[in-house]
Protein backbone atom coordinates (compact mmCIF):
# COMPACT_ATOMS: atom_id res chain seq x y z
CA UNK A 1 0.00 0.00 0.00
CA UNK A 2 1.29 3.45 -0.91
CA UNK A 3 -0.21 6.22 1.19
CA UNK A 4 -0.67 9.79 0.01
CA UNK A 5 -0.14 12.94 2.05
CA UNK A 6 -3.93 13.37 2.15
CA UNK A 7 -4.28 10.04 3.97
CA UNK A 8 -2.08 11.26 6.80
CA UNK A 9 -4.01 14.52 6.94
CA UNK A 10 -7.33 12.68 7.19
CA UNK A 11 -6.08 10.59 10.11
CA UNK A 12 -4.76 13.70 11.81
CA UNK A 13 -8.07 15.52 11.41
CA UNK A 14 -10.06 12.71 13.05
CA UNK A 15 -7.71 12.69 16.03
CA UNK A 16 -7.75 16.48 16.22
CA UNK A 17 -11.55 16.39 16.51
CA UNK A 18 -11.12 14.28 19.66
CA UNK A 19 -8.16 16.01 21.35
CA UNK A 20 -9.01 19.58 20.37
CA UNK A 21 -6.12 22.04 20.44
CA UNK A 22 -3.87 19.77 22.54
CA UNK A 23 -0.48 19.54 20.83
CA UNK A 24 1.97 16.81 21.84
CA UNK A 25 5.64 17.69 21.71
CA UNK A 26 6.92 14.19 22.41
CA UNK A 27 5.65 10.84 21.11
CA UNK A 28 6.42 7.58 22.90
CA UNK A 29 5.91 4.10 21.46
CA UNK A 30 5.58 1.34 24.03
CA UNK A 31 6.72 -2.16 23.16
CA UNK A 32 5.71 -5.60 24.44
CA UNK A 33 4.88 -5.53 28.13
CA UNK A 34 5.78 -1.84 28.46
CA UNK A 35 2.33 -0.29 28.08
CA UNK A 36 2.16 0.46 31.82
CA UNK A 37 3.97 3.78 31.29
CA UNK A 38 0.92 5.26 29.59
CA UNK A 39 -1.07 4.65 32.78
CA UNK A 40 0.88 7.52 34.35
CA UNK A 41 -0.45 10.14 31.94
CA UNK A 42 -2.36 12.99 33.61
CA UNK A 43 -5.84 13.81 32.29
CA UNK A 44 -5.55 11.17 29.57
CA UNK A 45 -7.54 11.24 26.35
CA UNK A 46 -7.74 7.85 24.62
CA UNK A 47 -8.03 7.34 20.87
CA UNK A 48 -8.27 3.67 19.81
CA UNK A 49 -6.48 2.92 16.58
CA UNK A 50 -9.66 1.54 15.02
CA UNK A 51 -11.26 5.00 15.32
CA UNK A 52 -8.69 6.47 12.96
CA UNK A 53 -8.98 6.14 9.15
CA UNK A 54 -6.12 4.35 7.36
CA UNK A 55 -4.86 2.84 10.62
CA UNK A 56 -4.30 -0.88 11.11
CA UNK A 57 -5.12 -2.82 14.27
CA UNK A 58 -2.58 -3.95 16.86
CA UNK A 59 -2.86 -7.68 17.57
CA UNK A 60 0.34 -8.51 19.48
CA UNK A 61 0.01 -9.78 23.10
CA UNK A 62 0.28 -6.96 25.65
CA UNK A 63 -0.56 -4.21 23.11
CA UNK A 64 -3.78 -2.29 23.83
CA UNK A 65 -3.88 -0.60 20.45
CA UNK A 66 -4.64 3.01 21.33
CA UNK A 67 -3.17 6.49 21.57
CA UNK A 68 -3.01 8.17 24.97
CA UNK A 69 -2.75 11.98 24.94
CA UNK A 70 -2.01 14.06 28.02
CA UNK A 71 0.64 15.35 30.43
CA UNK A 72 3.61 13.17 31.39
CA UNK A 73 6.44 14.53 33.53
CA UNK A 74 5.19 18.05 32.83
CA UNK A 75 5.29 17.64 29.05
CA UNK A 76 2.54 17.30 26.45
CA UNK A 77 2.88 13.77 25.11
CA UNK A 78 1.21 11.14 22.99
CA UNK A 79 1.79 7.49 23.83
CA UNK A 80 1.24 4.65 21.43
CA UNK A 81 0.07 1.99 23.85
CA UNK A 82 0.94 -0.85 21.51
CA UNK A 83 2.52 -0.79 18.08
CA UNK A 84 2.12 -2.51 14.73
CA UNK A 85 4.46 -5.20 13.36
CA UNK A 86 5.24 -6.59 9.93
CA UNK A 87 4.53 -10.11 11.21
CA UNK A 88 0.88 -9.12 11.71
CA UNK A 89 0.65 -9.04 7.91
CA UNK A 90 1.39 -5.34 7.50
CA UNK A 91 3.81 -3.66 5.16
CA UNK A 92 6.56 -1.50 6.63
CA UNK A 93 4.79 1.66 5.48
CA UNK A 94 1.65 0.58 7.33
CA UNK A 95 3.62 -0.21 10.47
CA UNK A 96 5.25 3.22 10.41
CA UNK A 97 2.12 5.16 9.38
CA UNK A 98 1.37 6.50 12.91
CA UNK A 99 4.74 8.27 13.04
CA UNK A 100 3.79 10.77 10.35
CA UNK A 101 0.37 11.33 11.92
CA UNK A 102 1.98 12.17 15.28
CA UNK A 103 4.40 14.46 13.47
CA UNK A 104 1.47 16.32 11.87
CA UNK A 105 -0.13 16.61 15.31
CA UNK A 106 2.97 18.46 16.53
CA UNK A 107 5.39 15.85 17.90
CA UNK A 108 9.02 16.66 17.09
CA UNK A 109 10.59 14.18 19.53
CA UNK A 110 10.18 10.40 19.64
CA UNK A 111 10.98 7.82 22.30
CA UNK A 112 11.00 4.27 20.96
CA UNK A 113 10.92 1.28 23.31
CA UNK A 114 10.89 -2.43 22.66
CA UNK A 115 11.48 -5.79 24.28
CA UNK A 116 14.41 -7.53 22.58
CA UNK A 117 16.52 -10.65 22.70
CA UNK A 118 20.02 -10.10 24.06
CA UNK A 119 22.81 -11.11 21.67
CA UNK A 120 25.72 -9.67 23.67
CA UNK A 121 27.04 -12.47 25.88
CA UNK A 122 28.38 -9.99 28.46
CA UNK A 123 24.93 -8.62 29.29
CA UNK A 124 21.96 -10.05 31.18
CA UNK A 125 18.18 -10.41 30.84
CA UNK A 126 16.50 -7.44 32.49
CA UNK A 127 19.20 -4.99 31.35
CA UNK A 128 18.16 -1.87 29.44
CA UNK A 129 19.99 -1.09 26.21
CA UNK A 130 20.24 2.42 24.82
CA UNK A 131 19.99 2.07 21.04
CA UNK A 132 22.95 3.73 19.32
CA UNK A 133 22.30 2.38 15.82
CA UNK A 134 20.38 -0.33 13.98
CA UNK A 135 20.71 -2.95 11.25
CA UNK A 136 17.92 -3.67 8.77
CA UNK A 137 18.61 -6.35 6.18
CA UNK A 138 15.07 -7.67 5.71
CA UNK A 139 12.28 -6.26 3.57
CA UNK A 140 11.84 -2.98 1.78
CA UNK A 141 12.25 0.33 3.55
CA UNK A 142 9.01 2.03 4.65
CA UNK A 143 10.14 4.86 2.37
CA UNK A 144 9.85 2.67 -0.74
CA UNK A 145 7.62 4.25 -3.36
CA UNK A 146 6.97 7.88 -4.28
CA UNK A 147 8.53 10.33 -1.82
CA UNK A 148 6.19 12.65 0.11
CA UNK A 149 8.23 15.88 0.22
CA UNK A 150 6.04 17.39 2.95
CA UNK A 151 7.78 14.97 5.33
CA UNK A 152 11.34 14.81 4.00
CA UNK A 153 13.79 14.37 1.15
CA UNK A 154 13.95 11.42 -1.25
CA UNK A 155 17.33 10.24 0.10
CA UNK A 156 17.59 11.04 3.78
CA UNK A 157 20.73 10.78 5.88
CA UNK A 158 20.88 7.89 8.37
CA UNK A 159 24.25 8.58 9.97
CA UNK A 160 22.69 9.54 13.31
CA UNK A 161 19.18 8.13 13.58
CA UNK A 162 19.35 8.05 17.39
CA UNK A 163 20.21 11.51 18.67
CA UNK A 164 23.61 11.73 20.37
CA UNK A 165 22.43 14.46 22.74
CA UNK A 166 19.50 12.34 23.88
CA UNK A 167 21.82 9.39 24.40
CA UNK A 168 24.01 11.53 26.67
CA UNK A 169 20.95 12.55 28.67
CA UNK A 170 19.90 8.93 29.08
CA UNK A 171 23.37 7.88 30.22
CA UNK A 172 23.55 10.71 32.75
CA UNK A 173 20.09 10.00 34.16
CA UNK A 174 20.77 6.28 34.39
CA UNK A 175 23.92 6.97 36.38
CA UNK A 176 22.01 9.23 38.79
CA UNK A 177 19.40 6.50 39.28
CA UNK A 178 21.99 3.77 39.76
CA UNK A 179 20.68 1.89 36.69
CA UNK A 180 23.05 -0.17 34.58
CA UNK A 181 22.47 1.13 31.06
CA UNK A 182 23.99 -0.73 28.15
CA UNK A 183 24.49 0.93 24.77
CA UNK A 184 24.46 -0.97 21.52
CA UNK A 185 23.07 -1.91 18.12
CA UNK A 186 19.57 -3.28 17.54
CA UNK A 187 19.00 -5.61 14.59
CA UNK A 188 15.59 -6.05 12.99
CA UNK A 189 14.15 -9.47 12.17
CA UNK A 190 10.64 -9.75 10.68
CA UNK A 191 9.27 -12.48 12.99
CA UNK A 192 6.91 -13.82 14.19
CA UNK A 193 9.21 -16.78 14.83
CA UNK A 194 12.06 -16.01 17.16
CA UNK A 195 15.48 -15.97 15.56
CA UNK A 196 17.38 -19.23 15.14
CA UNK A 197 20.70 -19.78 16.93
CA UNK A 198 22.46 -19.45 13.57
CA UNK A 199 20.74 -16.12 12.87
CA UNK A 200 21.74 -14.88 16.31
CA UNK A 201 25.36 -15.86 15.67
CA UNK A 202 25.20 -13.99 12.33
CA UNK A 203 23.75 -10.93 14.08
CA UNK A 204 26.61 -10.97 16.56
CA UNK A 205 29.18 -11.14 13.74
CA UNK A 206 27.48 -8.17 12.07
CA UNK A 207 27.80 -6.12 15.26
CA UNK A 208 24.33 -6.42 16.79
CA UNK A 209 23.85 -6.49 20.55
CA UNK A 210 20.11 -7.17 20.51
CA UNK A 211 17.52 -8.54 18.09
CA UNK A 212 13.83 -7.80 17.75
CA UNK A 213 10.79 -7.53 15.49
CA UNK A 214 9.91 -3.82 15.64
CA UNK A 215 11.21 -0.26 15.98
CA UNK A 216 13.15 0.10 12.72
CA UNK A 217 10.23 1.03 10.39
CA UNK A 218 9.20 3.74 12.88
CA UNK A 219 12.76 5.00 13.32
CA UNK A 220 13.24 5.32 9.55
CA UNK A 221 10.00 7.29 9.10
CA UNK A 222 10.79 9.53 12.07
CA UNK A 223 14.33 10.20 10.88
CA UNK A 224 13.01 11.03 7.40
CA UNK A 225 10.56 13.51 8.94
CA UNK A 226 13.28 15.24 10.98
CA UNK A 227 12.19 13.97 14.38
CA UNK A 228 14.81 13.53 17.12
CA UNK A 229 14.84 9.96 18.46
CA UNK A 230 15.72 8.27 21.74
CA UNK A 231 15.53 4.47 21.70
CA UNK A 232 15.56 1.84 24.45
CA UNK A 233 15.48 -1.96 24.33
CA UNK A 234 14.48 -3.93 27.38
CA UNK A 235 16.57 -7.08 27.09
CA UNK A 236 13.86 -9.50 28.08
CA UNK A 237 15.77 -12.72 27.40
CA UNK A 238 19.00 -14.06 26.00
CA UNK A 239 18.53 -14.67 22.28
CA UNK A 240 18.27 -18.19 20.88
CA UNK A 241 21.38 -20.32 21.31
CA UNK A 242 23.00 -18.09 23.92
CA UNK A 243 21.53 -20.29 26.64
CA UNK A 244 20.20 -23.82 26.41
CA UNK A 245 16.52 -22.93 26.73
CA UNK A 246 13.50 -22.26 24.54
CA UNK A 247 11.96 -18.80 24.14
CA UNK A 248 8.35 -17.80 24.82
CA UNK A 249 6.01 -14.81 24.82
CA UNK A 250 5.43 -15.32 28.54
CA UNK A 251 9.13 -14.86 29.27
CA UNK A 252 9.15 -11.53 27.42
CA UNK A 253 6.11 -10.16 29.27
CA UNK A 254 7.35 -11.41 32.65
CA UNK A 255 10.73 -9.74 32.13
CA UNK A 256 9.03 -6.44 31.24
CA UNK A 257 6.97 -6.61 34.39
CA UNK A 258 10.01 -7.40 36.53
CA UNK A 259 11.93 -4.45 35.07
CA UNK A 260 9.03 -2.00 35.06
CA UNK A 261 10.18 0.03 38.06
CA UNK A 262 13.65 1.01 36.88
CA UNK A 263 12.66 1.22 33.22
CA UNK A 264 9.82 3.65 33.94
CA UNK A 265 12.06 5.65 36.28
CA UNK A 266 14.61 6.11 33.50
CA UNK A 267 12.03 7.23 30.94
CA UNK A 268 10.47 9.64 33.43
CA UNK A 269 13.90 11.12 34.15
CA UNK A 270 14.72 11.62 30.46
CA UNK A 271 11.50 13.24 29.23
CA UNK A 272 11.90 16.63 30.99
CA UNK A 273 15.50 16.93 29.74
CA UNK A 274 14.75 16.25 26.07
Amino acid sequence: MLYKYQDYQESCEVIRDIIGDFQPETALILGSGLGFLADEVEAPVYVPYNYVPHFKGSTAPGHKGRFVFGKFCGKNVVFMQGRLHCYEGYEMEEVAFPIRVMKLLGAEKLVLTNAAGCVNREWNPGDIMLISDHIRLFGFSPLTGPNIPEFGTRFNDQSEVYDAGYRRIAAEEAEKLGITLREGVYMFFPGPSYETPAEVRAARVLGADAVGMSTIPEAIFASHAGMKILGFSLLSNMAAGVQNKKLSEEEVLEAAQASSEHFSALVRACIPKM
